[in-house]
């Protein structure tokens, strides 16, 4: 009893001073462990954070986590699908602005002559106007930094134009018949970035309207342009979709509400967080009626499919050009703390038929996605119609049971090649060179007085077509280090004539004076036209069986 008494009094004791040394003993074989580079264990509950920590730490040198962070994240979405991208603070101002319809700046458009920037355009009551520049003012100093001269970027400038509403810019302009230099202060401001690049009368009751993206502000433009070209008795139509590579969903499927009666299908979507959304159409669209095409190139993508799908599905006219890009995920845009932000995949569209009209990729494989267009342009699928594979696997149905097929982008209802016509090698030397814009830019500067006194860009381009451009051209180009071939010179001759009036006309007119002119023989547009002369733009099940 007296020696049971005596353990239990002990005991407690005798634990107490094993737990004491078990813990001393551990945390020396811990420490000497560590001194000579043996594993541990650690938690892998947050193994980035746990790996990031244990560098802060721990390792050899002083390293830069926030650097290793930014550096680490862009891998992390490498390995997910090709449209889901991190962005860093510093870019996502920039990277939303073309969607967001304006932006804070200065208000003009320039380009560099040689090593100088040279204004081209001063928006019409934006800052720069305001403050008294004018076109083709030269900016010789930014707030008393030489920027003539030293070839500066001409990404660095715009950053460097672009700031914060209501701050000042000190400008130093070269004006012309101005032996000093001339200083402005410039307050930045709001300036509008347009979607609706033109809107026109094309041919008689025929109106044009030209969609380079899906922004903030693309629907209200495009009901604009869409009043207006009713009010010069516009009464079919042709949206130019080509190049518009979406944008916002929203946008699309207001415009498409415009041309559909009530509780027709736009799109859906769905994803594995996210159930089936199906949008439908309200029937307050001014445009219910109203014959319309929809022109597509293989650029065309993401919000146009929707566009273009919705249109076809429901057989409410027709798509001429070449199939489309072939983007149906949805991104959602996810902000961080620090003002970046990340746009992840959460959804797929489908048509109303049911198609994903998304092309096949891979996880992590995104240089074989970007190389899927060059693909497609090696197998002749810009040429001809025969080119395009079509895969039986995903063949659907319009409403009134035309085929239409899913697995990689819209397929035209009429297909029209790629026009090659004067496209020669000495052509596309002096296109890839900059030689004819850096000769258009010389030519609108020593003649501005002269181009700038025409009322209207049909009175410029009446004066342009009288003068000896493409010999000059032909001199110019010569100077600048490419040789003349006479024979290819012959076959592309009015094609650089064209163009070169098109880009001089811009310069002074926009997009209003140079689309007229530039796409004055394209043959999609010619067979767009043709389709609505013949009153043929609404689908028709036996003309369009196989």
């Amino acid at each position: 009893m007296e020696k049971n008494k005596g353990l239990s009094t002990w005991l407690p004791v005798i634990i107490a001073l094993s737990i004491a040394l078990g813990i001393f003993i551990g945390n020396h074989y811990l420490r000497l462990g560590q001194k000579q580079g043996q594993r541990q264990n650690y938690s892998v509950g947050n193994k980035i954070n746990t790996i990031l920590n244990i560098i802060d730490e721990q390792y050899v040198d002083t390293v830069n986590i926030n650097e290793l962070i930014e550096d680490a994240i862009p891998k992390i979405f490498s390995e997910l699908d090709p449209h889901s991208v991190y962005i860093p603070a510093e870019d996502v101002e920039r990277a939303n602005e073309d969607l967001e319809g304006s932006f804070s700046g200065i208000g003009v458009s320039f380009n560099m002559q040689t090593d100088t920037i040279l204004i081209i355009n001063v928006i019409p009551g934006g800052p720069s106007e305001k403050a008294g520049l004018k076109p083709f003012d030269r900016i010789i100093t930014i707030n008393d930094s030489l920027y003539a001269g030293n070839k500066s970027d001409q990404e660095v400038i715009m950053k460097t134009l672009r700031g914060a509403k209501n701050s000042i810019v000190k400008l130093g302009i070269k004006r012309k018949n101005e032996p000093e230099l001339l200083y402005f202060d410039v307050t930045r401001g709001e300036v509008p970035v347009h979607s609706v690049d033109v809107a026109y009368e094309i041919s008689e009751g025929i109106g044009y309207i030209k969609v380079s993206k899906f922004g903030r502000t693309t629907y209200n433009e495009f009901i604009t342009a869409i009043a207006k070209l009713k009010q010069a008795n516009c009464s079919s139509f042709i949206i130019d979709l080509r190049g518009n590579t979406g944008g916002y969903m929203d946008a699309a499927i207001n415009m498409v509400n415009e041309f559909m009666p009530d509780g027709h299908m736009i799109v859906y979507t769905e994803g594995k967080a996210f159930p089936r959304k199906d949008i439908y159409t309200n029937g307050t669209g001014t445009c219910k009626e109203d014959p319309i095409v929809i022109l597509t190139d293989e650029f065309s993508a993401s919000a146009s499919e929707i566009f273009a799908g919705a249109i076809q599905d429901n057989d409410r006219g027709l798509i001429i050009g070449r199939r489309t890009f072939g983007k149906g995920l949805v991104q959602s845009p996810i902000q961080l703390t620090d003002g970046s932000e990340f746009r992840l995949t959460i959804a797929r569209y489908y048509t109303p038929s049911g198609r994903c009209i998304q092309k096949k990729y891979e996880l992590g494989e995104e240089e074989e996605y970007d190389h899927d267009i060059y693909n497609r342009f090696m197998r002749g699928e810009f040429d001809t119609a025969d080119s395009i594979k079509l895969n039986a696997d995903e063949k659907f149905e319009t409403t009134m049971g035309r085929p239409v097929y899913g697995g990689g982008g819209i397929m035209p209802d009429i297909f029209i090649p790629r026009d090659t016509t004067g496209v020669t090698s000495y052509f596309s030397q002096v296109i890839n060179s900059g030689t004819m814009n850096l000769y258009v830019l010389e030519y609108s500067d020593q003649h501005y007085d002269k181009l700038a006194s025409f009322k209207n860009y049909q009175e410029l381009h009446q004066y342009l077509q009288q003068q000896p451009l493409l010999p000059d051209f032909i001199n110019y180009a010569s100077r600048k280090g490419i040789k003349r071939r006479p024979s290819l010179i012959n076959i592309s001759g009015k094609l650089i004539e064209k163009q070169l009036q098109a880009y001089i006309v811009r310069n002074f007119f926009d997009d209003a004076g140079f689309y007229p002119i530039f796409q004055n023989d394209d043959t999609t547009l010619k067979q767009a036209i043709k389709v609505l002369k013949e009153g043929k733009a609404f689908p028709t099940l036996k003309e369009t069986q196989p």
